[in-house]
């Protein structure tokens, strides 16, 4: 998989990516919607010229995990590998969900043949890079997105190609560059890695962090009710069951109702009112405001509407219907493919971001985190059912972000260990497992300063995914 670099025709794209790429990124990567967070960091580090590239990818099965009027049974583990003229290198990790950044690719292809078609993108954007040299990786993404997007939307034959597949693709090679980044240049904590123009938006410190598990559309209370027992005191709730619409609401609302039955009555030290908080996520299935309206007005007449914390994505991302008059915090997650499209839900009375630095690139993440954080927009972390080491990458995130409203600490929603079959093993790759901060302890991750010390062991390599990759 390692490759020489290109010549000829590729060596003027490449020029014209790195000459363009910035104004390019403007409309793609949303930087014209906040001018005032790209101030430059005051330090400036000498460019770094890759030098040699690899991929590599891993299957991992999966109990079937449904949602969007689908399913997925496996999840690829992508692996980019990067090395620098300085003889140093590194490999990011990014888990694929098809599924998640277009369901539309999903439903086109074998799930085999979308986790292609979305690897191939990855490779893609490591052919980009090779020969060529970047400052920090928020430019590096900036350059090579709207490439790697056009990329995509050739190979998958899909002109609106949603942006989040190519910043789904992009995740390894962005966390590869991160640590390329900060080895280079003597980082050795993740604090210090954030751009000082980002740091703001990621400057709290919280001690615990809620692990925040995600069940299916169609799961059985007694399995709720069995995790609060557990002391999950925040669910994510799959909403959007299969069907009409009518027959989708009325599935939501029996749902919703034996859920409020078996643990409305919980307590938790963790929110103001010290009651269970219903996190819902649509995945998008609702068509009309009329329909959650009946939802919520149904929420209201079984008592369980003031425990509603968030409701994500409930309509499509074509959908501009205003939702800030719905008395409910309203979430994007994968409509808020870039600080642009965060901007564009806000004014559509968005109240909440889930922003996923394993699913959208950690330096995508920072720029919505930032933007939210000046607009007052609270954000959690969601999970793209990724891999342990990823999960720590999205903690590192919800550790710093400002607290949600009503609660006092940092939210993460972590589903791996309910879906992955070899789940165990794979926390083995981790290279700090069994590290305090990587179980769950009543609900929540302990993040205390050992956390932040080895910053959460993400800036460590795992020698289990270094083999998978030819190093030369």
């Amino acid at each position: 998989m390692n490759h020489p670099q290109h010549t000829g025709q590729t060596t003027n794209r490449r020029e014209f990516i790195k000459n363009s790429g910035a104004l390019m990124a403007l409309g793609m990567a949303g930087l014209s919607m906040a001018p005032d967070t790209m101030v430059p960091d005051p330090i400036s580090f000498a460019p770094i010229r890759i030098k040699r590239v690899d991929s590599n990818f891993e299957r991992e099965p999966l109990t079937p995990y449904r949602f969007k009027g689908s399913a997925i049974t496996e999840a690829w583990q992508s692996i980019a590998f990067m090395e620098a003229d300085s003889g140093i290198s590194k490999i990011g990790l990014g888990t694929q969900s098809v599924l998640w950044s277009d369901s539309r690719v999903f439903a086109q292809h074998s799930e085999n043949g979308g986790n292609a078609l979305m690897y191939a993108m990855t490779e893609h954007a490591l052919q980009l890079i090779n020969g060529q040299s970047f400052t920090d990786p928020v430019k590096l993404l900036d350059d090579i997105l709207p490439e790697v997007l056009a990329y995509g939307r050739a190979i998958t034959r899909t002109p609106d190609l949603r942006k989040t597949f190519a910043l789904n693709a992009l995740v390894a090679v962005d966390n590869a560059a991160w640590l390329l980044y900060a080895q280079q240049n003597g980082i050795k904590r993740f604090d210090d890695m954030i751009p000082a123009a980002y740091r703001p938006g990621l400057s709290h410190r919280h001690s615990k962090v809620a692990s925040i598990p995600s069940f299916s559309v169609g799961t059985e209370v007694s399995k709720l009710k069995a995790a609060a027992d557990e002391g999950y005191f925040i669910m994510k709730l799959k909403t959007g069951a299969a069907g009409t619409q009518q027959e989708m609401l009325e599935k939501d609302i029996a749902f919703m109702t034996a859920l409020h039955k078996a643990i409305g009555h919980y307590e938790t030290p963790y929110t103001k009112s010290g009651k269970i908080p219903y996190y819902f996520d649509a995945n998008g299935r609702y068509e009309k405001k009329e329909a959650l309206l009946r939802f919520l007005e149904q929420a209201k007449k079984i008592g369980a509407f003031d425990q509603i914390a968030v409701i994500e994505e409930p309509f499509a991302e074509e959908n501009e219907t205003f939702v800030g008059d719905m008395g409910v915090r309203i979430a994007a997650d994968e409509s808020a493919h870039t600080v642009e499209d965060a901007a564009t839900r806000i004014e559509q009375g968005y109240s909440a971001i889930a922003v996923k630095a394993i699913a959208k690139t950690l330096s995508m993440t920072m720029k919505i985190a930032q933007y939210a954080y000046e607009k007052k927009v609270p954000c959690f972390c969601a999970d793209l059912t990724v891999n342990p080491i990823l999960v720590d990458w999205n903690k590192s995130v919800a550790a710093r972000l400002a607290p949600f409203p009503n609660m006092d600490i940092g939210l993460q929603e972590t589903n791996g260990h309910q879906y992955y079959k070899n789940w165990n093993q794979m926390v083995s790759y981790h290279p700090k497992a069994g590290a305090s901060w990587t179980k769950t302890v009543k609900g929540v991750y302990p993040t205390g300063p050992e956390f932040y010390e080895q910053s959460a062991g993400i800036l460590q390599t795992s020698d289990h995914y270094e083999k998978l990759v030819n190093r030369g």
